[in-house]
């Protein structure tokens, strides 16, 4: 009798785990992908003590936050194709901003996010900032892009996303939501603006931590103030995004990624392969993990985001993908093989070429300038910036603590010593010292080009 029944329980055990297969692969698996625009290291979480984001420092409490996480490129819409492709500018063709006219455009062969999760039975839409051509690289079932105030009425745009949540009905869902806070606009970060729905949080230039690349002025504080005001508005807009995933009951259910397209819009930052411009937050949160609150101080890069992604919604990545897939390392404080990221970089607005490579390591930067002789261009909204143009009428010679003339005119090739310089401000590349690391490290940039097919590897060639 005990026999017969330890057999049905057997079988039933059996048959039930048949029966619950199916159920457990219809199981949602929801991608939410929040992009800050222009955001460096001010967030509470990052250790910044005069910045309020409570928002996103609760995100980092439930998830994993990176500690060496690196943009590919550090401009607008070359990063967000890096981002949507796994594949590096110089590979996936968007070498510069995706503007109305005069643009660049990713390559027409190129498979992207949404066109791989469409193919497999995701609805995806994109909010906010899309910012990369053409459509059909980027083929979004729904784009919510206009009457937002510039995607930076946080509030609307939440509203916006809750629908699109209702509107998946049982479809498993990812989306995109692009805000532009904080990136620098017309007049400044758009402060002026009231936005319903969101609270107006201002800070005083004397209670803002300038950074060190950039020099303790007036203009400075007054603008870096206006930028820490910019933050607080995206904080309260991740707060309302994750709000309107908890009400329409997929709080449980949806790959949470929360990161920047590139470093502040100042000058050191923005558009350089310097660390202000690349070396920039990220936060995961899965419904899988079982430590949360975790520290990750793997080296990871954007081109990691969409192999990500892709095995989270069980997708086959593309084999043309160098990236790796961050879910196996997220409940890791410090795994090993991730020690390497890679940079390139073109145009910035269409008239600022200025090709760039970079490789870097725990312990050294390599960053090879290929047009060398050209002067270092400036993103528009950049040069008009009150800092800048305090350096100009001024005469400054330092900005920070970087010379002007060395931020400016650059050799063709730059190696830092990160650990006796974190700032990068000693060029070592002449210094028979480092002799060993800098062959190391040139062959190694030179192999990974040849791996992604640099076309720009053919005209400047190693010695």
């Amino acid at each position: 009798m005990r026999l017969g029944i330890l057999f049905l329980a057997c079988i039933a055990g059996w048959f039930g785990t048949i029966v619950s297969s199916p159920a457990a692969e219809r199981a949602p698996r929801n991608v939410v992908l929040l992009i800050a625009d222009d955001l460096g290291f001010q967030l509470g979480c990052y250790g910044d003590p005069k910045i309020r984001t409570p928002n996103i420092d609760s995100l980092a409490k439930k998830g994993v936050r990176f500690t060496h996480a690196f943009a590919a490129v550090s401009s607008c819409s070359p990063s967000r194709a890096t981002l949507y492709t796994g594949l590096h500018t110089h590979s996936n063709g968007q070498y510069g901003l995706a503007h109305d006219s005069h643009n660049f455009h990713t390559l027409a062969n190129v498979r992207s996010l949404p066109g791989l999760l469409k193919s497999n039975g995701y609805r995806t839409g994109i909010l906010g900032k899309i910012h990369v051509q053409p459509r059909s690289v980027y083929p979004f079932d729904v784009e919510m892009t206009k009457g937002i105030a510039g995607n930076r009425s946080v509030a609307e745009m939440a509203e916006q996303a809750r629908q699109f949540f209702r509107d998946s009905g049982d479809k498993p869902f990812a989306l995109v939501v692009g805000f532009s806070d904080p990136h620098r606009g017309a007049r400044g970060f758009a402060n002026e603006n009231k936005y319903p729905g969101v609270q107006k949080i201002a800070y005083e230039p004397n209670d803002v931590t300038v950074p060190y690349f950039l020099s303790d002025k007036p203009e400075v504080r007054r603008e870096w103030a206006d930028y820490y005001q910019s933050i607080s508005r995206l904080d309260q807009g991740v707060g309302f995004l994750l709000a309107a995933l908890k009400e329409t009951k997929h709080a449980d259910d949806t790959l949470i990624i929360f990161l920047s397209d590139n470093g502040p819009p100042f000058p050191g930052a923005k558009t350089t392969l310097y660390d202000p411009g690349v070396h920039l937050p990220l936060i995961v949160f899965s419904p899988a993990q079982k430590r949360r609150g975790l520290t990750n101080q793997a080296l990871v890069s954007w081109i990691d985001i969409l192999p990500t992604i892709l095995e989270w919604a069980g997708v086959q990545a593309p084999p043309t993908l160098t990236g790796r897939s961050l879910l196996p390392i997220l409940e890791e404080e410090n795994p090993k093989g991730w020690d390497t990221v890679y940079g390139s970089h073109q145009c910035h607005e269409v008239t600022m070429y200025y090709p760039m490579r970079m490789i870097r390591t725990r312990t050294h930067k390599y960053i090879r300038n290929l047009a060398y002789k050209l002067d270092y261009p400036f993103a528009s909204d950049i040069y008009n910036s009150l800092t800048w143009q305090s350096i100009l009428k001024n005469g400054d010679k330092m900005m920070g603590e970087r010379p002007v003339e060395s931020f400016l005119h650059r050799p063709l090739e730059e190696l830092y010593d990160l650990e006796k310089d974190p700032h990068e401000l000693k060029n070592v590349a002449a210094d028979p010292t480092y002799t060993e690391v800098l062959k190391d490290l040139r062959q190694r940039l030179k192999a990974w080009q040849t791996k992604t097919r640099d076309p720009w590897l053919v005209k400047y060639r190693y010695e």
